[in-house]
């Protein structure tokens, strides 16, 4: 067997009906029970599985109940599995423990599997902090803890603990002063083993199920290829699986080799009639996500993207979103136009298109997607998104051109943009808008 410095144990059972969450029975059937602490422990191993993406880690995982065969056809046959030994609680971990470390481990975590808010970053964390401290503790709200790192066997720490009440923490890191060990506490979470923590559960689910929802980038062009290859570029280094988000680019007819670029970086391709209210539509309209997002061709997205977007949508009075700006140029006078879109962002949840604006699709397409303007779609989608729900800004910052600022100034390009949009509030015709817009412009 490989020696890993770092593994990461799970103490698990095999989910025989009646004999898992049994605390949950006298609210729940037996079967439900045993439904939810499946779910449970499927959760945990993915965040395992997440961790070892980004860390040497091994993961065993620690049973009673069932044989190995009947464990590895539930959790998979990428892991090791060890059968639990020992009459108490504490007794296993003990032997759990002084196994892995004869066997060459380092830093070793132990956790179980009752805990939906113990994520791969909290585990990361705890390895991280274990190499700097002699106990790392995860304390769960009910006194316990959900988590536990040593780099040593010392076996006082788990005797003449009173096992399932609220003094386990306390009694723990009482022994771990006396023995003069220094000590890292992690968040404080919570583990369902009631009827009353299943509020926890049931919001973790909700967050797992945005979490795997795909996100359709669609990007409106036209002879971009000076643009299009930095913006594709930030999407490329998203951490979520490349099969959860996809790329559309909507051309409007370039002369240039934007369609070529973008075909070369993997994004899908199509042609559409000019114009971006048309192009994104056209996009909109091929995308398989339950998320999409407006990307412009100079707008280049943060480090996180996927992971900001997700988390804002979990909160289902939030329809859509969009970034905090930056421009990707120098002055004080952009330093004050960032501060000024970003303060009117904030306070009247009224991004613009440069933004990367993002909206749950079921939302766009009972809106009927972006009107058909000649100007101005971005600012008329935000009006009527407003009306039914919440917009919120992310805290990370997309990073746009200053294209525009450079070939007029920032005084004209602002004062034009301003003009634009009380013509617009005014009732004058978009045609007109537009027509008066692109003509400042030249």
């Amino acid at each position: 067997m490989i020696a890993f410095p770092e593994r990461l144990i799970i103490f698990a059972r095999y989910p025989e009906i009646g004999k898992v969450k049994t605390r949950l029975i006298p609210d729940l059937s037996a079967e439900a029970a045993t439904v939810i602490y499946q779910e449970l422990a499927e959760f945990t191993l993915k965040q395992a599985r997440s961790l070892r993406l980004i860390r040497n880690i091994a993961i065993e995982v620690w049973f009673t109940g069932g044989t190995e065969d009947q464990m590895k056809a539930w959790l998979g046959d990428d892991l090791d599995y060890q059968i639990q030994v020992g009459e108490t609680l504490g007794d296993r971990l003990i032997y759990a423990l002084q196994s892995t470390i004869q066997r060459g481990s380092k830093s070793i975590l132990i956790i179980g599997t009752d805990c939906p808010e113990l994520d791969a970053q909290i585990l990361n964390q705890g390895f991280s902090q274990l190499q700097n401290h002699d106990l790392v503790l995860g304390a769960a709200t009910d006194g316990g803890y959900y988590l536990i790192g040593l780099q040593k066997f010392i076996p006082e720490l788990f005797m003449h603990i009173p096992w399932s009440t609220s003094e386990v923490l306390a009694k723990t890191l009482n022994i771990a002063q006396a023995l003069g060990m220094s000590q890292f506490i992690l968040p404080t979470l919570t583990d369902v083993d009631t009827a009353q923590d299943l509020e926890v559960w049931e919001k973790a689910k909700a967050q797992i199920l945005v979490s795997n929802q795909k996100i359709s980038i669609i990007i409106p062009t036209l002879n971009e290829a000076v643009n299009i290859e930095r913006s594709l570029a930030s999407i490329a280094k998203a951490e979520t699986n490349a099969t959860n988000i996809e790329v559309i680019v909507v051309d409007g007819g370039s002369a240039d080799r934007t369609v070529a670029i973008a075909k070369s970086m993997g994004a899908k391709v199509i042609s559409g009639t000019l114009g971006k209210a048309n192009q994104m539509n056209l996009g909109a309209s091929l995308a398989t996500g339950e998320i999409l997002v407006f990307l412009h061709a100079d707008t280049v997205l943060p480090t996180g993207f996927e992971q900001a977007i997700r988390k804002i949508l979990i909160n289902p009075k939030t329809i859509a979103g969009a970034f905090k700006l930056k421009i990707d140029g120098s002055g004080w006078g952009l330093r004050l136009v960032e501060w000024g879109v970003n303060r009117r962002s904030q306070i009247f949840q009224m991004p613009y298109g440069d933004q990367a604006i993002f909206i749950k699709f079921p939302i766009f397409q009972s809106l009927g997607g972006f009107a058909q303007l000649p100007i101005m779609e971005d600012f008329d989608l935000i009006l009527r998104l407003k009306k039914i729900g919440q917009i919120a800004i992310a805290p990370l910052s997309v990073t746009t051109s200053d294209r525009r600022w450079q070939k007029l100034g920032i005084f004209r390009t602002t004062l034009i943009n301003q003009v634009t949009i009380i013509g617009y509030f005014f009732g004058i015709k978009p045609i007109k808008l537009a027509s008066w817009y692109h003509h400042r412009k030249k």
